[in-house]
């Protein structure tokens, strides 16, 4: 502890000595000029007046603490990472993503872990708090607004609301005994999935799986099985203006009849063909879903899986070549192109996006394991190695709070010629903007060169030469101050 106490008292005394935020007597100019202090691998501070910008990193990429603006982010890599608001109310934190994050909200307040456990809290526009708390899949508790509270406990006893695609869910001792209901239309269960009844407004109906099931609602549909999935027959959309019949003695024929549909499966997969009359396509079958056709004036297919796939449609291609070893599809619009390129699944993948009104383009390019290449609409690109997560996540959550422990090099430069580049965790760092020119190669050599100041140091000053404007200084041993000449 008190290493630690120590370790502390040094960087911060450090810090103060090198920042000329933290200096009362500077000179106006000098107070806006940004600062760069390194200890490497324990210290990285930097600051840049002009911009709100203040970052400093202990111990390589795994504590962070910056002030960009209004934003603060915080962070003990990979334990956890704040990204925080103060002015706007807002804070989002991640532990050991993606285990867990904290999502706070002048709206709303939401807890995740493993997707499992949620807890969240709603209150805009509401006279009262809406709080939902769910530990899949053994308690739920939230607000329904159309049907008010509700809690389950499972498997003893609970109601849903609008939950899991159905507007109620009601059950005691699953699977013993369950109801739900949708679209007005009660289901009950007794000892889940081999007993059950349906029944609506003139709707019946009765299962007994697998061996033998119906259900009806007048004039709306009619369904049948005897030993599921093998003899099925059913008559839906008897309501509108598409009735369709379909029957399946399964797997010597299906067949499947409506206004704008006929199908037929002999033999399923081997031999079959849909004549979709809506969609203007028709498919034949061979061996489903590896050999078949589609033709037809909103989509062309032709498949011979494992070799060869191809499928178009207006505005979108895609292609299959000895799968999986490659894969190429495209999207083309007036507003919006894509193209991306896989080579067994992710070990090669090559996405790029233009926008024809603006002329803007992005691209995406990684290598697994070796390297990932970025470049934005705004004119910005890096290259970072290596990389043996994003080429297969591409989520925030692995590029904030994951890869920077893992990157040994990576560089980022815009078209105005602007960069910065970073070598293990910046033993050597080398940075670029305008005329402005500074790097260091710890604890060797250290340059820096901002307007009309240039600064030199071997050995983080051991021998310093630096000048501003015509004044000139020599510094030795790490005494601050050294032999000046020149004016001012």
């Amino acid at each position: 502890m008190h290493v630690f106490r120590f370790f502390i008292g040094v960087v911060c005394a450090a810090l103060v000595a090198a920042s000329p935020l933290f200096a009362a007597d500077q000179e106006p100019a000098k107070k806006e000029r940004g600062t760069i202090f390194t200890l490497w691998p324990l210290v990285d501070y930097r600051t840049s007046p002009a911009e709100g910008y203040r970052n400093l990193s202990l111990l390589g990429p795994i504590f962070k603490f910056q002030i960009k603006g209004d934003d603060r982010d915080t962070a003990i890599r990979p334990f956890f990472y704040i990204s925080a608001n103060p002015k706007e109310g807002r804070r989002s934190t991640d532990f050991l993503y993606p285990a867990a994050s904290l999502d706070v909200t002048p709206e709303a307040f939401s807890y995740r872990a493993f997707e499992i456990y949620q807890n969240t809290i709603y209150r805009k526009d509401q006279p009262k708090e809406e709080h939902g708390v769910t530990l899949f899949p053994f308690y739920f508790s939230g607000t329904s607004e159309k049907y008010g509270p509700y809690r389950a406990v499972f498997p003893f006893y609970g109601t849903l609301y609008q939950r899991f695609w159905r507007d109620e869910y009601h059950f005691v001792l699953f699977p013993l005994y369950g109801r739900t209901v949708k679209n007005g239309t009660t289901n009950r269960h007794y000892l889940y999935p081999f007993f059950s009844t349906t029944t609506g407004d003139k709707e019946s109906g009765f299962e007994f799986f697998p061996l033998y099931g119906r259900s009806h609602k007048e004039g709306v549909y009619s369904k049948r099985y005897v030993v599921w999935p093998f003899f099925t027959f059913n008559d839906t959309g008897l309501n509108t203006d598409n009735p369709t019949s379909k029957t399946l003695i399964f797997p010597l024929y299906a067949a499947t009849d409506s206004p704008k549909k006929t199908a037929r499966s002999y033999l399923w997969p081997f031999f079959g063909y849909d004549d979709d009359r809506d969609k203007k396509t028709f498919e034949t079958d061979y061996f489903w879903p590896f050999i078949y056709t589609v033709r037809g004036e909103t989509k062309n297919t032709t498949s011979v899986l494992p070799f060869w796939m191809k499928e178009t449609s207006p505005g979108w291609e895609k292609k299959w070549l000895i799968w999986p070893l490659y894969r190429h599809q495209e999207m083309t619009s007036s507003m919006f192109n894509e193209e991306y390129d896989r080579y067994l699944f992710f070990l090669y993948t090559d996405r790029r996006q233009t926008w024809p009104k603006d002329g803007a383009t992005a691209r995406r390019t990684a290598f697994w394991p070796l390297f990932l290449y970025k470049s934005t609409p705004h004119g910005v690109s890096s290259i970072s190695l290596p990389a043996p997560v994003e080429p297969i996540l591409d989520k925030e959550g692995i590029e904030r709070d994951w890869a920077p422990l893992w990157r040994i090099y990576q560089r980022r430069w815009n078209e105005n010629g602007d960069s910065a580049s970073s070598f293990l965790w910046n033993l050597f760092w080398h940075e670029r903007r305008g005329e402005d020119l500074a790097y260091e190669f710890f604890p060797l050599v250290s340059y820096r060169s901002e307007k009309a100041e240039t600064e030199f140091k071997l050995f983080k000053g051991l021998f310093g030469y630096s000048r501003s404007g015509g004044e000139r200084e020599l510094t030795l041993l790490w005494i601050p101050a050294g032999l000046k000449w020149g004016t001012k």
